[in-house]
């Protein structure tokens, strides 16, 4: 086995850029898709059983059920291809965007398109798995305790706010975690669209000098390390805010 570092050393630069690019899609997108998440969780749980606005609340929840159903049950890969060649062309186009037209939409599309539709579609997937977490995290909290925020005349976004969602939070971490580690790994898909991130660097280097050994073993090291920093950071947050362990 002959690994050239020379080749890597070389291309330096491109794999740093890439680096950077990749940790912010991925932070960008995980809290996007955080909040995303939390206000998808809380509308599947809430209920509106009375009024004129029992039905549009029932037709929302219906629409936010397929969502999440939709983002789980079809490929990141696809979803992103479906995003960047479909949904923001309609949305952002020189002629007729719904959203931006014009010059700014060409300008946009060109310096910035690949950057958006990736984090719009990595954003969007992750709000799907983050409302699941927070729906079940919500839910394993003893509705005892929101009866007794109620009787006390807190209403429900302050039970939610300083009852159950402090609780779930315990509950919910690793799992949080887990999806933060597999959003930073799946961004490398977006590489497909042509964001110059760490997976699209190794594609380039091993085009021009046709081996792939140096650049996918590079980027391998570096995704491997950028998960354990995450996987530590969560870990010591979990400890930090574990429940108290009663004798």
């Amino acid at each position: 086995m002959d690994f050239r570092w020379s080749i890597i050393q070389g291309y330096a630069p491109l794999f740093v850029k890439g680096f950077f690019m990749t940790v912010q899609v991925a932070v960008i997108s995980i809290i996007i898709g955080t909040i995303l998440g939390l206000l998808l969780g809380m509308l599947r749980l809430a209920e509106v059983k009375h009024g004129p606005w029992k039905w549009p609340f029932r037709l929302l929840k219906s629409l936010a059920s397929f969502y999440v159903a939709f983002f789980r049950g079809t490929p990141l890969f696809v979803q992103i291809l479906l995003i960047h060649f479909a949904v923001m062309p309609v949305l952002i186009h020189q002629d007729n965007g719904l959203l931006i037209s014009g010059e700014l939409a060409r300008t946009i599309k060109q310096d910035y398109g690949a950057f958006i539709s990736g984090i719009v579609a990595l954003s969007l997937n992750a709000g799907a798995y983050i409302s699941e977490i927070f729906r079940a995290g919500i839910q394993s909290i003893d509705r005892g305790q929101s009866y007794a925020a109620s009787s006390l005349g807190m209403g429900y976004k302050l039970t939610m706010r300083y009852v159950v969602l402090p609780q779930a939070f315990r509950r919910m971490l690793p799992p949080l975690g887990n999806e933060a580690i597999t959003l930073l790994k799946d961004s490398s898909l977006v590489s497909a669209i042509g964001l110059a991130e760490l997976a699209y660097a190794a594609r380039t280097v091993a085009g021009a000098y046709s081996r792939y050994w140096e650049p996918y073993i590079t980027i391998s090291v570096v995704y491997f390390a950028m998960t354990m920093i995450l996987a530590t950071l969560v870990g010591r947050l979990e400890r930090k805010y574990a429940a108290p362990h009663h004798r």
